[in-house]
């Protein structure tokens, strides 16, 4: 595989995650953190900085029926499972539309479920229509390869972040800030606190860390911070692109 960028410790592709997750070496990677689409382009709208806004996020978010769906998750967690190190583990976010999808193919495949954090947002949008409960959770499992996987777990930082007790599967964070969208947007960011949590919890320094959907590089911007080697793949070049200028800029070795 050609690389769209390549440092010492980071390595971005540009192409179809399905196609590039079948060219990585079996049992090579140590944790991969997942955002896959959620498939929610269809035309509706949502409530932004106070405004009315469509809901359609780009073409790679939109799919017919839940069947092609299945279909689609089915493949890349297939080869998720193929390239994680025996003790390696996958952490994926997401939300009612797309989550049991993807947790039910998981027990099917014989992963090993460990987790599953609610992600809660204090400050979610609106809903607009006054007809539900506004939605402000996401959840992300957390699985290990298989029921024989020794998976790590950094138990004695995540206490000590947590103020000496044990930490809770609810966490609370914002959205990303500001600065974290400086050199452009991506519609399913997510907050770099919530990669530092999920990286730190679940492995070391010099480990390998892979994002087939990375989008706008949350998850490589974090590996570099705590000095991890990573993998990015995603298949429009304005993400990368941006993606690039995070990781390039010093600051964001820092919190």
């Amino acid at each position: 595989m050609k690389p769209y960028y390549k440092t010492d410790k980071t390595t971005l592709y540009n192409g179809d995650s399905l196609e590039l997750l079948k060219k990585i070496d079996e049992d090579s990677i140590d944790l991969i953190f997942s955002d896959p689409p959620y498939f929610l382009s269809g035309d509706g709208i949502t409530c932004q900085n106070g405004k009315m806004v469509s809901v359609n996020k780009g073409d790679w978010d939109k799919i017919d029926t839940y069947k092609e769906i299945g279909l689609f998750n089915e493949v890349w967690l297939k080869e998720c499972q193929r390239i994680l190190k025996p003790n390696g583990t996958i952490w994926i976010s997401g939300t009612h539309h797309n989550i049991y999808s993807v947790g039910n193919i998981m027990k099917v495949m014989g992963y090993k479920f460990l987790n599953v954090v609610t992600w809660e947002k204090p400050n979610p949008p609106p809903n607009l229509s006054c007809r539900y409960f506004t939605h402000s959770t996401e959840q992300v499992i957390w699985c290990s390869k298989n029921e024989k996987s020794k998976h790590p777990f950094n138990y004695d930082l995540m206490r000590e972040i947590n103020g000496g007790k044990q930490m809770k599967d609810v966490w609370t964070f914002t959205s990303p800030k500001p600065n974290e969208k400086r050199y452009g947007k991506h519609p399913t960011q997510k907050p770099e606190i919530l990669l530092e949590r999920i990286i730190q919890s679940s492995s070391s320094e010099g480990d390998l860390v892979l994002d087939p959907f990375q989008g706008s590089g949350t998850t490589g911007v974090v590996s570099k911070r705590l000095n991890r080697n990573y993998i990015g793949f995603d298949l429009e070049k304005e993400y990368l692109d941006v993606s690039i200028k995070r990781i390039k800029n010093k600051n964001n070795l820092f919190n």
